[in-house]
């Protein structure tokens, strides 16, 4: 393996005293890229998020690297000795748990700390959660995408913020704990029913799934099998279609929709609207949710 990786990778330069920002596999060990596995054989130490992944994944590449942690507890400490590390001619390499470094991981402050000193930043592409899950939802719609992450834990924050998400016309990304991950779809199936939500779930793995619904749809969908609330997930939220955009909505249908709103529970309010006006409901439902955040600044 090692010397196909450097019949492959090594015309190139790598030079001294360089900071060398690795992507690893997200699941799959054959998705490492050859010009990674050729870097880590010269580089003198190999900085990580958790030295005991990383020592798995460097055994199996069959190398032996001395191992710093640098993780979101010590960065600021670790990156400052691994930047008077760099400063004497060293090369190293920093490689989070999975994926791509200082996306959603620790990385960020190593990479200003290096260019803050006068040393230079090599990235090395590779795996990415992200990038993958985008390009399988298939959101036609999209007009690009942004990266979000984990949402708040805090139950206000977290709808506050996911609020903020829905009626876009970009796809958002997030990740997603399994511990919390049905919270998080009962809250995408309220806030933004209509939309089209594509679930990855062990992305390259042996038991990856993707599938894509209605939001509405997806609380029965993970309730059916307790293994789909397993694993490590990212989410997909589809750009809204562009008639969903509640400005849109004709006076009457707005006028309608405040009258059930005095008299019916929101829901039920909007969707007796919906079916009165011909109006899509995500739009109904994210201008009833705006009328009452303004009637109810503190919720």
């Amino acid at each position: 393996m090692s010397a196909a990786a450097a019949a492959a990778a090594g015309q190139q330069q790598y030079p001294a005293g360089t900071l060398y920002l690795v992507a690893t596999p997200i699941g799959n060990l054959s998705d490492i890229t050859l010009r990674a596995i050729h870097t880590l054989t010269l580089v003198d130490a190999v900085a990580c998020e958790d030295t005991r992944v990383s020592a798995q994944l460097l055994r199996w590449l069959g190398q032996h690297k001395p191992l710093v942690a640098l993780h979101q507890h010590n960065e600021q400490s670790a990156a400052q000795a691994l930047v008077a590390r760099l400063l004497q001619g060293e090369r190293i390499a920093y490689v989070s748990d999975a994926g791509t470094p200082a996306v959603s991981d620790p990385g960020a402050l190593l990479v200003a700390a290096a260019r803050e000193a006068g040393i230079r930043v090599l990235p090395l592409p590779g795996a990415s959660s992200t990038v993958t899950a985008v390009s399988v939802a298939g959101d036609t719609r999209a007009q690009g995408f942004q990266f979000v992450g984990f949402l708040p834990t805090k139950a206000a924050e977290r709808r506050t913020m996911a609020q903020t998400l829905t009626g876009k016309g970009h796809s958002q990304v997030l990740f997603e704990a399994p511990h919390r991950i049905r919270e998080l779809i009962d809250l995408l199936a309220e806030l933004a029913p209509e939309q089209l939500l594509t679930v990855c779930r062990e992305l390259t793995k042996q038991f990856e799934t993707v599938y894509t619904a209605r939001c509405a749809d997806l609380p029965a969908w993970m309730a059916a099998d307790p293994q789909r609330e397993r694993g490590e997930f990212v989410l997909v939220l589809h750009a809204a279609p562009a008639e969903d955009d509640a400005g849109e909505l004709p006076p009457q249908a707005l006028r309608g929709l405040r009258v059930l709103m005095r008299e019916l529970p929101l829901k039920q309010a909007v969707s007796l609207a919906a079916e009165l006006s011909g109006c899509p409901r995500n739009a109904l439902y994210q201008q009833a949710l705006a009328w009452k955040a303004e009637a109810d600044p503190e919720e």
